[in-house]
């Protein structure tokens, strides 16, 4: 087993560096863009105190299609969803495959965990006895605030981490997600090798990209949670450039206000905008 991990590593190591030497040689340019409206149809569960993630998340990546039209007009955009649909992680990145996309943009809003505990409600007696009597409260942090941006890792499927677990939950509202999702959830020596070489021909992109996003949101005032490598599937099987942005938290009512107003929209999808400008240009300019 061991051997077949080492020669399926160096096989797959020399293919990749032949591909990746062959887009190196060719002029580049950002020609399509695929913009994904996280979520979608029954895939709907995250809320504010008003609002629905999948519903704020479908009219941010509508907007900024509209503003990539009229601002860059030579280039294609493509949409997974422009209605409340429910729209496989598979799906959504075969999308941009098949379209040979130049940059996978992928928008959610995020929320915070619910945390269960239990409390003493009232003393009863037993006995002579008083006997605590206990009762189960949710609750949720409302402060928590912030963006953050996401790019395909090497890290596991099994990971403790809820923005995985949540964003990664998708998959199991699918009628045949064993099917679709076998290779990634296998986690087989050769499957991490594989995926490892994969992500690694636009690991460096991605980051650079990803980059650029959370720079704008700064200059806009946001606070900065940085850009992560993380394991969301819809990300994995991108041959592109790809990242899940998470433009605030619906859990916070302030940036749920923020992210539903005319002038938060705007200034979210300026942001993302300068961001694909200025990745524009590097990219083009350097290969």
């Amino acid at each position: 087993m061991y051997l077949k991990t080492i020669l399926t590593f160096f096989i797959c190591l020399a293919l990749f560096n032949s591909i990746d030497n062959q887009a190196f040689a060719q002029e580049y340019k950002i020609k399509t863009i695929v913009i994904d409206a996280g979520h979608g149809g029954k895939d709907g569960a995250t809320h504010g105190l008003y609002s629905k993630e999948k519903d704020v998340a479908l009219k941010t990546a509508l907007n900024l299609g509209k503003a990539l039209k009229d601002s860059l007009p030579d280039l294609k955009i493509i949409f997974t969803r422009e209605t409340d649909v429910f729209i496989p992680l598979y799906e959504r990145i075969n999308i941009a495959n098949n379209a040979k996309a130049d940059l996978f943009i992928s928008i959610h809003l995020n929320d915070m965990p619910v945390r269960v505990s239990k409390v003493v409600d009232y003393y009863k007696k037993v006995r002579g006895r008083k006997v605590p009597v206990y009762r189960t409260v949710t609750s949720k942090s409302t402060s928590t605030r912030g963006t953050e941006t996401f790019v395909s890792g090497t890290g596991r499927l099994g990971e403790q981490d809820e923005v995985i677990k949540r964003e990664n939950a998708s998959m199991f509202l699918e009628d045949n997600y064993q099917k679709n999702y076998e290779g990634f959830i296998a986690n087989t020596p050769e499957n991490d090798i594989m995926l490892s070489l994969m992500k690694q021909t636009n690991r460096d992109r991605s980051l650079k990209f990803a980059s650029f996003m959370q720079q704008e949101y700064v200059n806009a005032g946001r606070i900065n949670r940085g850009v992560q490598e993380k394991s969301l599937a819809v990300l994995a099987r991108a041959a592109m450039p790809a990242v899940l942005t998470e433009i605030g938290f619906v859990s916070n009512p302030e940036e749920e206000d923020y992210m539903n107003s005319p002038e938060g929209q705007t200034e979210i999808v300026n942001g993302i905008i300068k961001a694909i400008k200025n990745y524009k240009r590097l990219v083009e300019t350097s290969f």
